[in-house]
């Protein structure tokens, strides 16, 4: 098969050298040693990662998000010796024990992984040959994994694929082998597969880019087999000829070596490659199950360093790699149109595979600025709102919590789907997706606002019998055909508070005066366009149909919110499923201050009743909807809410505080007990302490600070709805009773929650953070959970799995909690938590740990 496609390659070349200067130089030293490292993650199942960090990356096969083992092997090889040295996974398991086999096997000096938000880049050092008359110094090989968090353009966010750069520098020639199988593409190893080489033309050039495309032979729809995607098709392109383009007196073209391919028996090709430094272009025709003479998809690259090295300079060069995993449909949703198979958004944009393939790997130069713009400014933020340490653990979350998602719909009506990975499967869990919301708010709460929409749709299409909030809106993922019957776990006090939290800190990003204002510093960005004649009943407030260029990027998404759109657009999302918002509060008022026997999100710890963290959720989530009624103009709801969720909150105190006053209890019966008052982080970031009018956009024509005057502060207190009081007893609390590796969730057991220990953290004193966030940081580079980033883990002993064993997923954008929090409210959110540093003193480092002599000098660079 033969893909004709036309797009320019001229200045790819170019492209992907400065790309690349990006690349390896962007991704600082890490502090962290984690166990799992992100390689190539964008959806729940494009997930590869690599194992056993903390040792050489030979020592095991890449993994899927499970832990299972895939096929993904890198080899270099020195020609000049025949010594090939394995870079990544274990194809090197081919190549030992053969007799007279024409090359040697023998090991890289590895020096280590560097990572950010969007890249991973692994560095080799190859020795040069005893004989080589060019140098003796090594060549150094950078393998660098880019899956691009791209804030300021959704349309590249929602594109399901990834880069591969390979870059080298030396003085010596040295061949790259690359090989990936049929793993990819389904969870059972007996799956027959087929494949081809598809080639896309470029345009002015005689040949262009060449992919393999591997898929099941059949496909089941829909279907999984341990967490894989059995239908779908993988693409792992290279480019088939690399062409620079010189400009001089000649105008010359220089045509460097092709990229070689090759689909073979693994061990032949390998073998192959080893004596060789290459492969033959041709392709194993027999189709034939995954693991039956194991098929692998190859390709090899070889590099001519010394004709290029100057004296003693070495040279430098690089190839570019994408994979890519395509489906369509991409889910089921039972929709208000009825059960619907969802297609991907990008194909609205690009109309075929092939086209949105070619798009991706041009664009490699715009997708790694891009990624780097929000990198550094994550790392800046990171770094000014903690240390060294929180700069990597929210780096280190950022891929995790997208390759959780998927995005679907039209630019009409763009949804976000999300799966809740490893914990059952569950499809949009909304008690997943709130723990992972600061992510979203700091990154781009347009996002959020998709998470939401296809909850709101089914409920208000009349799918739902229950007066709560639904906690999924399917059993398991791709599959989301509801619960007609009403009978999904029950978390019903959970579920409404989340959700009407969410929804008023996504109304609150949307309303903002100027750029500094702006809870999200990349929302601001692009024109304020806005369609009065939006029809709301068939299109979202929040469309992508008009995207924009700037500074000479294309495809970038407009403003978010901001002035009177914001307002306008506010409004038009509240006013579409009021109903629904009211209906929910209804039901916390009727159940959230005496909570009857039921599961909250950690539903891990079991049923309780009067749960204390629980009921004050419910309350924020009533005062929350007193301000989204305020903001549609219904006067009478937002006094009405206002006032149940006050006189809610004194007895809450009442009843959840100790008859000492220094802690919180677990349950209002519970005597002795204490718990992590996560909910209060809520009531900072939704700006109940920080007045309305300092602000939210003067263009809010409905909110009027006449009718929603703060509680009468009792002495001591300042303005706010949850009295100081608590804020500084739970800090104290935290400070008291943390473990080695961190905060316990509550006094029933030693384990802890990642995502909810930087909830309860951000509203505590310098000290107490500081103290939370290095326990954490020592954990990461401690533990023994050998899985992606688990948010559930032990406090003592070897920081292990405590039972369930929670892995890759998306509530570790929970550890964004201090940055959403430190641009809250027109970034006064944290200014009025100062109260908890005064007179904080009672042990050396009240005002937080004192920062290294590396964070100085970094802290300088900022």
């Amino acid at each position: 098969m033969r893909c004709i496609f036309s797009a320019s390659l001229v200045a790819v070349a170019v492209a992907v050298a400065v790309a690349v200067a990006i690349l390896t130089s962007t991704a600082r030293a890490s502090t962290l040693t984690p166990p799992y490292l992100p390689l190539i993650v964008r959806n729940p199942y494009l997930s590869t990662w690599l194992g056993e960090a903390r040792e050489v990356p030979w020592t095991k096969w890449p993994t899927f998000w499970t832990g299972q083992e895939i096929g993904f092997g890198i080899l270099a090889s020195v020609p000049e010796t025949k010594t090939v040295y394995p870079l990544l996974g274990r194809p090197h398991d081919s190549l030992i024990g053969l007799r007279r086999p024409g090359y040697n096997v023998s090991y890289a000096v590895y020096t280590g992984a560097k990572f950010d938000a969007s890249i991973t880049n692994l560095t080799y050092l190859i020795p040069a040959p005893e004989t080589s008359a060019h140098s003796t110094e090594p060549v150094e090989v950078i393998i660098s994994f880019l899956s691009p968090i791209t804030p300021t353009s959704t349309l590249r966010q929602a594109l399901p694929a990834s880069y591969i750069t390979v870059h080298v520098k030396g003085s010596f020639n040295i061949d790259i082998y690359i090989d990936l199988n049929g793993q990819w593409v389904s969870g059972d190893r007996g799956s027959r597969i087929e494949w081809e080489l598809c080639r896309t033309e470029l345009e002015r050039e005689e040949r262009g880019l060449k992919t393999w495309k591997i898929r099941r032979e059949t496909e089941e729809l829909l279907t999984e087999k341990a967490d894989r995607a059995e239908w779908g098709t993988l693409h792992f392109s290279a480019p088939e000829v690399r062409i620079v383009k010189l400009f001089g007196e000649y105008n010359t073209n220089i045509k460097t070596q092709e990229v070689r391919h090759e689909a073979g028996v693994s061990a032949l090709l390998r073998q192959r490659f080893s004596r060789t430094g290459t492969l033959q272009n041709e392709v194993d025709e027999d189709f034939r199950s995954i693991m039956d003479e194991e098929p692998v998809f190859a390709f090899s690259k070889s590099f001519n360093l010394s004709s290029k090295a100057r004296g003693s300079e070495p040279s430098s060069d690089s190839v570019l790699f994408t994979i890519a995993h395509t489906q369509d449909p991409v889910v089921q949703f039972a929709a208000a149109r009825g059960l619907t198979l969802m297609k991907p958004l990008w194909l609205s944009w690009f109309g075929s595979i092939e086209h949105m393939l070619k798009f991706h790997y041009l664009d490699f130069d715009t997708a790694s600025t891009l990624a780097h713009d929000y990198s550094s400014q994550l790392a800046k933020d990171a770094f000014e709102s903690g240390s060294y340490s929180y700069r990597d653990i929210v780096a280190l979350s950022a891929r995790q919590v997208m390759g959780a998602t998927s995005f679907s719909g039209t630019p009409d009506n763009p949804i976000l789907f999300l799966k809740e990975i490893s914990s059952n499967g569950n499809f949009q869990t909304i008690d997943v997706i709130f723990p992972s919301f600061p992510f979203f708010l700091y990154t781009n709460p347009r996002w959020l606002a998709y998470l939401l929409e296809p909850l709101l749709e089914h409920t208000l299409s009349g799918q739902y019998p229950n007066q709560y909030a639904m906690h999924d809106l399917g059993t398991h993922f791709p599959n989301a055909t509801g619960h007609p019957d009403g009978r999904d776990e029950y978390m019903p006090v959970e579920e409404c508070g989340d959700i009407l939290t969410m929804a008023l800190a996504i109304v609150n990003s949307l309303r903002y005066e100027s750029k500094d204002a702006a809870g999200s510093i990349w929302a601001p960005l692009g024109s304020g366009k806005f369609l009065d004649s939006l029809d709301t009943r068939q299109n979202s407030p929040f469309p992508l149909n008009v995207l924009e260029s700037r500074e000479g990027i294309q495809h970038l998404d407009d403003r978010w919110g901001g002035e009177a759109k914001g307002v306008k657009q506010a409004q038009r999302w509240l006013e579409k499923s009021y109903p629904l918002w009211k209906q929910w509060t209804g039901y916390l008022v009727k159940y959230t201050l005496l909570p009857q026997t039921q599961l909250s999100t950690d539903d891990f710890a079991g049923w309780l009743a009067n749960q204390t963290n629980l009921a004050l959720k419910g309350i924020i989530g009533i005062k929350a909807m007193s301000e989204l009624a305020s903001i549609v103009g219904n006067t009478e709801d937002a006094i009405h809410y206002k006032n149940i969720s006050e006189v809610y909150l004194k007895r809450w105190e009442d009843y959840g505080i100790t008859r000492d006053g220094t802690h919180a209890k677990l349950s209002y019966n519970w005597y002795g007990s204490w718990t992590t008052l996560y909910s209060l982080f809520a009531d900072s970031l939704l700006c109940f302490r920080v007045p309305s009018s300092s602000y939210f956009s003067s263009s809010d024509s409905h909110h009027n600070g006449d009718h929603q005057k703060p509680l009468k502060p009792k002495p001591g207190d300042v303005m706010g709805f949850v009295p100081e009081r608590i804020y500084k007893m739970q800090s104290d609390w935290y400070h008291d009773v943390r473990q080695k590796y961190g905060l316990p969730l509550d006094s029933r057991h030693l384990y802890t929650k990642s995502d909810w220990q930087f909830f309860a953290a951000a509203v505590t004193s310098s000290r107490t953070r500081s103290e939370i966030l290095d326990s954490v940081a020592t954990w990461v580079n401690e533990t023994e959970t050998d899985r992606p980033f688990t948010d559930l883990y032990m406090t003592e002993g070897r920081g292990g799995w405590p039972g369930p064993r929670f892995m890759a997923r998306p509530v570790v954008g929970g550890h964004f909690a201090f940055l959403t929090l430190g641009r809250a409210c027109g970034g006064k959110a944290m200014d009025a938590l100062r109260f908890l540093d005064e007179g904080d003193g009672k042990d050396e480092g009240a005002k937080g740990r004192v920062k290294t002599d590396e964070e100085k000098s970094y802290e300088g660079e900022l």
